[in-house]
């Protein structure tokens, strides 16, 4: 089955994934954990805690910088959107999303800050958070369906101007400790005898929604970071 979409600036399909360096290839650092769900329970009481949705102003001012995450990275200068034709090949949860879902387009709040570093201490890996903010409920939903679809195809293929691209999701555990909700999946796309592997976790706390993505050891290692500044009072 096919599916004709358009990529978006959110981050959460393949084609999006490509835009980071192929010398990622391979996981680095600690081995996933496969989990029948991706997705925990929420906690009524941490619900309370920014419940208000922020601007895009204060979001901004709550993404992780250079002082964050240490010595050895650079922050990219920002994207434009990208508004690629694509064609997604033997994934019925994708297409039963249809367009713009199925290319993270139902996460393009209004409210949202975007951060990309590259960490020059090993092969140039990348990682980039994402914050958004909206209603619990509205966050929610638009991460929850993401995922679900994203993770219910094992392998697919994505085709983008002319070159074919392998895809293979795994669900993850998520870090239930962390936050109200979590999802987070491993993403893996093969071309040109090339395979380059990506971690994904979202976060919700409250009206916040934080997503690392990247290299694995990179996303284990500043998730909690991104979290804690994300969630800070002030």
């Amino acid at each position: 089955m096919r599916v004709r979409v358009t990529t978006t600036a959110v981050g959460l399909t393949a084609v999006t994934l490509l835009a980071l360096p192929a010398c990622s290839t391979g996981p680095a650092g600690a081995k996933p954990h496969t989990a029948s769900s991706a997705q925990a329970g929420k906690s009524a009481g941490a619900d309370q805690k920014n419940a208000v949705p922020l601007s895009s102003a204060a979001l901004k001012t709550r993404l992780l910088d250079e002082s964050d995450l240490g010595s050895g990275y650079l922050r990219q200068p920002e994207r434009q959107s990208r508004h690629d034709d694509v064609t997604v090949v033997g994934c019925t949860a994708l297409s039963e999303l249809g367009g713009d879902a199925a290319t993270g387009g139902s996460l393009t709040f209004p409210r949202k800050a975007k951060a990309t570093f590259t960490y020059t201490g090993g092969s140039n890996p990348q990682v980039t958070e994402e914050l958004y903010s909206d209603s619990a409920n509205k966050l929610s939903d638009g991460i929850g369906r993401i995922f679900d679809a994203m993770t219910g195809c094992p392998t697919y293929q994505v085709l983008a101007g002319g070159t074919a691209i392998d895809m293979a999701s795994q669900k993850l555990t998520p870090p239930h400790r962390l936050g109200d909700e979590q999802w987070s999946q491993l993403l893996t796309f093969s071309t040109g005898g090339q395979s380059t592997v990506l971690k994904q976790t979202a976060i919700r706390a409250g009206s916040v929604l934080v997503i690392v993505s990247g290299s694995p050891a990179l996303v284990d290692r500043h998730l909690e970071k991104a979290l804690a500044k994300a969630e800070r009072v002030g």
